[in-house]
């Protein structure tokens, strides 16, 4: 590709992006996912001859046929449906990117982060009682298994997993980690001894989490399990659903595991989950004071899990 073809100077580093103009993207999406032309010109705001002049600029700069114009309607050539395959996706990140960030006509924003895996098991099935008491505010769910740098990602609070120490944070106690080994019914049978792990059984080891079961054996005074064939994944979902299928033994963590308990596609041999000490904590930057939509929030998280363990120990 020519390094000029976009506009850009010729002498423009390669590491650099070299994009097409994104009027002619936006004209060339238009025109492929409308019927005409006139459709398309209606969705952008401009004439038919701008989203023409559009497409043809598009076309001479990739030095590709997008539309067959031969039935006198615009149709997509192979290409054409190739680039818009590839393109789509990334126009509709680029939406969610900024209504991530746009507040809601009439509402206040307070951004929270925490793994996928936390907000389907505990927090989205009481989300609702919250949306309801404060229709006014806004929850925008930053979903992620890494640690999000609060202030330079512009999200006020998080749920963290560990002792409660990060640099920058204030962290406030939620609730203890809880875990024990789990399995699909009948993975280990009947009358087995629990003293120990039984030989020859596969693990399932989370490497977010990678002394889980060292922990969970000397807490209960067992040596440590060997893990020299243990099936290594990278999240807690994961293991969980590997394990239902009946292919080893993870561990398993409340709130994760307790619906599937309940429902009976998982079992726990070894009784009911004991904790590990490590612990969930809601955070928030202390290079910079929470807002008042924030600490509402905050206020209701920690009241639906209140009991003898809200102090946190960081306070």
């Amino acid at each position: 590709m020519h390094p000029g073809a976009f506009g850009y100077a010729a002498a423009m580093s390669d590491e650099r992006l070299k994009l097409p103009p994104f009027r002619a993207l936006m004209a060339f999406w238009a025109a492929a996912t409308s019927d005409r032309l006139a459709d398309a010109a209606s969705v952008l705001g401009v004439t038919e001859s701008a989203v023409s002049h559009q497409l043809k600029s598009l076309e001479a700069a990739l030095n590709a046929k997008l539309f067959d114009r031969s039935s006198g309607r615009l149709a997509l050539t192979p290409v054409g449906q190739r680039y818009l395959a590839r393109i789509e996706p990334a126009l509709r990140e680029i939406q969610a990117a900024t209504d991530a960030i746009l507040p809601a006509a009439g509402r206040q924003v307070v951004r929270l982060t925490l793994p996928p895996s936390l907000a389907a098991t505990w927090l989205l099935p009481m989300l609702g009682r919250f949306e309801a008491a404060f229709p006014d505010i806004d929850v925008q769910l930053v979903l992620t298994t890494r640690i999000v740098d609060l202030v330079r990602d512009h999200v006020d609070l998080a749920v963290r997993y560990g002792k409660g120490a990060w640099s920058g944070t204030h962290s406030d106690f939620l609730f203890a980690d809880r875990a024990t080994p789990i399995a699909a019914p009948g993975y280990l049978p009947d009358g087995v001894d629990l003293d120990a792990i039984p030989v020859g059984k596969r693990l399932i080891l989370n490497r977010a989490i990678p002394a889980e079961w060292e922990e969970w054996a000397r807490a209960r005074g067992l040596p440590p399990p060997d893990l020299s064939d243990a099936l290594e994944v990278d999240s807690i979902e994961q293991s969980l659903q590997i394990a239902e299928t009946g292919h080893g033994m993870a561990m398993g963590r409340a709130p994760y595991i307790e619906a599937r308990l309940a429902a009976g596609t998982l079992v726990a041999p070894f009784g009911a989950a004991g904790p590990t000490g490590a612990a969930y904590y809601l955070c928030h930057s202390d290079r910079q004071p929470m807002t008042a939509v924030s600490r509402r929030l905050h206020r209701w998280l920690r009241e639906q899990v209140s009991g003898p363990e809200t102090t946190s120990p960081m306070s």
